[in-house]
This record gives structure tokens, sequence and C-alpha cells, in this order.
């Protein structure tokens, strides 16, 4: 679809990965729909659509009619362009699980008290007349009142031809809570029999208590795993009338309304949300600053360039929204797994009460509870939470750190990587010239100074290098006659002599073929007759980027340098890092060509560029990670984009996403575990070996254990690593 456009929309209601994938179904059913992913961790859809043919208010609609909702903006929200509607969104969804959550504590504390005194009553309190029924009319509360949601949510999915998790809890407590009641209203009907009437009213209320608590845990646990986002719309400025253009005051202490260029004034400014890095930076007249970052102790006057939706701070929270609600490949096969899971529990759940009732005398009392057990033990939710927990929160965690990851296919890729290929300009090195070695061959002291005159008025790009090497040198008034000599470099007269500056030099230099071999610029500066000064320049390497590359090395990954610069001085940049492996002279197809030969040898490849030239290769790459500060082209293109353009910031990224999948394997082993051992065991085929039965109440605390446990292991990735 042509005219396809991405949105992130809250959805309420969900409870589990089957309510996921009834939502998922109903919204790629829908006209207009080309892809929509559900993620339960974030309780948000990700839809792409085209707005001619469907709209946000008939999308809602749709998930209307499965039995949830989905938050969508308001008229008046989409038509005010300098509006970024996540900020409203986000509001609204705040709000709505704000409410939610208290309604399930007090539902939680309520069924905590109430379990506790059917407890008390049956097992510690001394018969007295009409202690059972006291008793019904408790758990009767506990099950109708805090219970309610489970019956509710159950029979919207049931009208609609659907099962989840509620379903399950439902049954068993509508089960265990009606056997009761009929055992109590009818007992003769067993002691006719000479069996025992059983009541199980502690069962039907430690269920709804236990069921409650592990929710509530859970959802505190999963309103962290998206704190990242929360975070970067609290950010966005409040003031909301400024247009580009705009000479806009921003006072100390206030945070920057929009994204532009400083007109005057000179302050630090903070941009750790949007860098990763803790150090305020320094702007003054010409510096770029960007919406949401935090004035220092200067008054400045900027120029507005993006506001509203178009900032940066915008577009980092679509970009995180979007990877937070996508699916890594693995979670489309859990998904699979979970559709069919629901039913399937049912089905084992009634042939435990029918294989029971069958062939065992007078079975059906236990087979009863072993319908029940299995009903409550069985756990989709931990199997439904392992992956997107996981990836929330490692998305959300790498964006702190300044890492931008573009889907959770991404994430999982880069935990496979065993190859990086560093583009050389603006990803190792700085792409700013600067002199790293000057050598003075005259002691007249005025000659700094008419160097530095002749260079700063030159404007040459390797002049502005040498002017700021000499920026202690204050500058000569009466130089005469700069001027630029095309391929050669500056000539001025001063006290009627003529001074040069170039690439010839009157003489032979010695040093200067050594600089050369170094990759350097070799610059002179001379008379005409005699050598003054010889200079070598050199692109100046980003700070840490030798370090960067050394903890690559440690992670197992080769570094290979790819770049379009000469073999000189690539080499030489290369040695001075640490990196062996080097293509030179390379040309756009030639990166492409270098990405698929190391891919056709076996490896998967990490790209790390950001220019126009790398936006081919970065396409062709297993991962793309760009630089934040290159080329928008280049930036649209990767899977990854680090801020800060700190090239420290690629392992980083590596050890997260290894740290990710590795969670996601832990909390996937542990679900798909207890559901095979508890299953089986609750429905009662191993209390031959065993010598127990699994007693529902039991079962409703593992089974609440098993979804807080893998939601509590995913949340390790919100802590820093040390």
């Amino acid at each position: 679809m042509a005219n396809t456009v991405r949105k992130n929309y809250p959805v309420t209601g969900m409870g589990c990965a089957a309510c996921v994938a009834r939502v998922q179904k109903a919204l790629q059913q829908s006209a207009g729909v080309q892809e929509a992913e559900v993620s339960l961790a974030s309780n948000s859809a990700r839809i792409d659509f085209d707005p001619q043919v469907t709209s946000p208010s008939a999308l809602r609609q749709c998930v209307q009619d499965a039995g949830y909702d989905l938050l969508v903006p308001d008229e008046d929200d989409e038509a005010d362009p300098d509006l970024d509607e996540s900020e409203a969104l986000e509001a609204r969804a705040e709000e709505a699980h704000e409410a939610a959550f208290r309604a399930l504590r007090r539902d939680t504390l309520l069924a905590i008290v109430l379990a506790v005194a059917v407890m008390a009553l049956g097992m510690l309190v001394p018969a007295f007349p009409g202690k059972s029924w006291l008793t019904a009319a408790l758990a009767a509360v506990s099950a109708a009142w805090c219970g309610r949601r489970f019956f509710v949510t159950a029979w919207k999915q049931i009208c609609h031809g659907h099962t989840s998790m509620d379903t399950l809890v439902a049954l068993s407590v509508g089960i265990s809570f009606l056997f009761s009641l009929f055992n109590l209203l009818f007992p003769q009907v067993w002691t006719s029999r000479g069996l025992e009437a059983g009541l199980y009213f502690e069962s039907s209320a430690m269920i709804v208590a236990f069921i409650l608590t592990g929710r509530l845990l859970e959802e505190r646990a999963k309103h962290r795993t998206t704190q990242a986002v929360r975070a970067l719309i609290g950010l966005q400025p409040k003031r909301r009338d400024i247009r580009r253009g705009e000479l806009v005051e921003v006072l100390p202490g206030e945070r920057i309304p929009a994204d532009g260029t400083i007109e005057q004034g000179r302050s630090y400014v903070d941009e750790s949300m949007l860098t990763g890095e803790p150090i305020a930076v320094f702007k003054e007249a010409g510096s770029p600053v960007f919406a949401g970052t935090l004035n220092g102790q200067g008054a400045l006057q900027l120029r507005a360039e993006q506001t509203g939706r178009d900032t940066m701070l915008s577009a980092i929270i679509r970009m995180v929204q979007d990877a937070q609600g996508s699916k890594a490949r693995i979670q489309h096969t859990v998904d699979k797994v979970c559709s069919w899971f629901v039913p399937a529990v049912i089905a084992v759940a009634l042939l435990s009460l029918l294989g029971w009732s069958v062939l065992t005398p007078d079975g059906f009392v236990r087979g009863l509870l072993a319908c029940v057990t299995v009903l409550v033990v069985a756990c989709p939710c931990s199997l439904g939470l392992a992956t997107p927990t996981a990836l929330t929160a490692g998305i959300g965690r790498g964006a702190s750190q300044g890492i931008l990851i573009k889907d959770a296919d991404s994430l999982q890729v880069a935990a496979r990587i065993d190859a990086v290929v560093l583009d050389k300009t603006g990803t190792v090195t700085t792409g700013q010239p600067e002199v790293v070695e000057l050598r003075w061959l005259s002691d007249d002291p005025a000659l700094p100074a008419l160097l530095r005159t002749m260079e700063l008025r030159s404007g040459h790009p390797l002049g502005e290098a040498v002017a700021g090497h000499l920026s202690d040198t204050a500058e000569l008034p009466d130089v005469q006659d700069i001027s630029a000599l095309v391929g050669e470099g500056v000539q001025a007269v001063w006290q009627g002599k003529e001074y040069y500056v170039g690439k010839s030099a009157p003489e032979r230099f010695a040093p200067a073929e050594r600089w050369r071999e170094s990759g350097h610029t070799v610059v002179y500066f001379h008379d005409g007759q005699r050598l003054l000064a010889a200079l070598a320049i050199a692109d100046a390497l980003k700070s840490g980027s030798a370090e960067a590359i050394s903890a690559l090395a440690a992670q197992g990954i080769r570094v290979h340098l790819l770049t379009g610069d000469h073999a000189a001085a690539a080499f030489a940049v290369a040695r001075r890092v640490g990196i062996t492996d080097v293509r030179a002279d390379a040309l756009p197809a030639d990166k492409v060509a270098y990405i698929k030969e190391l891919q056709a040898a076996g490896h998967r490849v990490a790209m790390v560029g950001d220019g126009i030239n790398d936006s081919a290769a970065l396409a062709q790459a297993d991962l793309s990670v760009a630089m934040g500060k290159g080329s928008d082209i280049a930036i649209n293109t990767a899977m990854a984009t680090i801020v800060s353009s700190d090239l420290a910031k690629i392992p980083e990224l590596v050890a997260l996403s290894r740290r990710t999948l590795r969670i996601i394997r832990e909390n996937l082993g542990w679900a798909f575990l207890y559901n095979i051992i508890a299953i089986p065991v609750a429905t009662g085929l191993l209390s031959g070996t065993l010598g127990f039965v699994l007693n529902p109440m039991v079962a409703a605390a593992a089974m609440a254990c098993s979804s807080v446990l893998v939601v509590s292991n995913s949340l390790r990735l919100l802590i820093p690593k040390k």
C-alpha cells in the first residue's frame, strides 16, 4: 500500500498471550491494515494501515468487537500538526493503567482478606451453626466481586468464540465454588452413597487471591519495562505555540523547546536523554540544540528549526515505540503455540475429569479436583510474556544508553554478530582535520601569528585546523593581499614580502615522507626561498575508538575497516586503533561487495557508517548501525542508531543484545518446563509415583509465581551491567 502509515496505539483489556492473538487477528483482518503486531509487555498495537481505506476510530471498533479496546487520538489531536499524538495517547494510557491498577490493588487486598478468613473458618475456627454458610458467603464475595474481571472477560471472549487465561481462571473458580455450593445444598447426593460431601470454598477463594496477587505484581513489573518511553515523553516541551524560524528565549534551567541553532548566548546543555552521555555539552552561537535537552546556567536565544512531532526527540519516541511494539521471529513461533494452548488445557482438564470418573470407583470428586487443578496450574501468561517483556526491557535499556534499536529482530540479530565493518571518516575518526605535528624551522616569533592570520582568512578546511592549532596566537593586523591559489594553497604579503602556505616547498624536508606514509597530509609554510615550518595534518581519531575496537575483539568479534580514503590514511588509522583487516579506496559498490564476501564466508556482519556512501552497505549488512550525527539516508537505512556517534556504544549494543537473548532463552525455558511438568502433575497421573495430588490452592500459587518470575527476570535488563 503506497499510502501506508505506521502508528502505535495502547490496548486495554489484554491479560495473556491468547488475548494478544485475538487482538492481532482482528486487526490483521480489518480492511486497510497491511500489518499489525500486538505486544502484551507494552500493552500496545503497532499497526501499518492505509488512512484512505480505514481510520483509527474504525480500528478501535474492530478491536472493541473482539472484546478489547484500542486507545486512539481524538480528532482534535490528529488535526494539530504541532501536537505529538504519542504524548496524548501515553497520557490516556497512563491514566487508564493507573485506574485499572488501583482497582486491581483494591480487589487483590480484599481477595487476600477474604481468602484468609475462609481458610481460618475452615481450618482454625471450631464448628458452629452456620459456619459452612458463612464460609460460602465469603467465598461468594471473593468470586463474584474480586474475581468478576475473570468472569466478565471470559464471557465476552466466549461470545466472540475465543478463550484465554481468564477462561481457565473463571472455569476453575466457578467449578470450585458451584461444586462446593451444590454439596452444601444437597449433601445427601454423596452421603447416600457413603461418600463425604466435600466443600472446596477455600480453593475458590485462594485461587482468586493468588491469581490477583500474581497479576498485580506482573502489572507492576510490566509497567517498568516501558518506562523508557514514558521518560522520553515526559521530556517533551510543554510550549506548543512555537513555529519554525521563530526566535525563542531559553532561561537557565529550562528545557529546550525545539530543535534549532543558538543565535545568542553561551551555556552548558545536558543532552544525556539523547546521547546517554552524562557530561553537559558547551553551546554557543551556531551550536545545534535539541528539544527536551536541559539548559544549564546561561540564557540562550535559539532559532527554531524543527517543532512538535518533527523534533529529534519525537522521532526517537516513535522509533522506540515501534521497536517495543515489534516482535522477534522467535515470538511469532511462541504466539502460534499460545493460540492453541488454552483450548488444549481445557481438553486435558476435561479428560482428567472423565478419566478419573470412568477408571476409578467413585472417582468423580477426585476427577473434578484434577480438572480444576489443571485449569489453574496451566500458565500461558509465562509463555506469552517470556519474549516481549525481555525485548521491551532491552530496547528501553538501549534507549536510555543512547542506542536506538529499530525493532525486535534487530536486537536478535545483534546478538549473533561475529564481524563488524567500520567506515573510517565520521565513525572511527571525527571527520575533522587536526594538526598532529608542527615543526618550526625558523625562530622568528612573529611567524606563528602570520601563519594563523593567513590560514584564518583563507577559508580552506585545512586552514581552519591550522588556525585552531594556533588559537593561542594573536592575528597580525597588517597582513595584505591574502588570496587562495587554486590547488596550491594560500599566499599573502607581510612587510613587503610574500609568504606561502601549501603543498609545495622550496627545499626538501626529510620527515615529510614518513608523515605521508602515516597517512598524514603535509603542509609547508615558506617565503619562496626558505622553508619556515612544516605541518602534518590528519583526520582526528574519535576519543575511545581504540578502546571500543578492543572491547569488540574481547567479545569475539573481528573488526574490519572499510573506507573510500586512500590506503596510506586507512592503514595509518587502522594501526592507531588496532585493526588488521583494511580495505581502502572503496566505492559504494565496493563496500557492498566486501560485505557480501564476508557473508559468503559464513560471517554475520554488522556495518557501522554515517554517510550517504554507506547506505548501500548498511542495507546489505545483517545488522546496520548508523552514527546519529550522520546523514538522514544512513540513519533511515540502519537497524540501530548511536545517538552520540560514540563508537564505544557498539560493544554496548552487542552486550545488551546478547544479554537480552540469554534472558529470553531463560524465560522460555522456564515457561515450557513449568507447563510440561505442572500440567501432568495436576492431572493426578503421577499420584501413584509421587505419592501426592496437587491441590488447586497450591496450583494457583505456582501459576502466579511462574508469571511473576518471568517478568522479574526480564527486569534484570533495566539494571546497569557493571
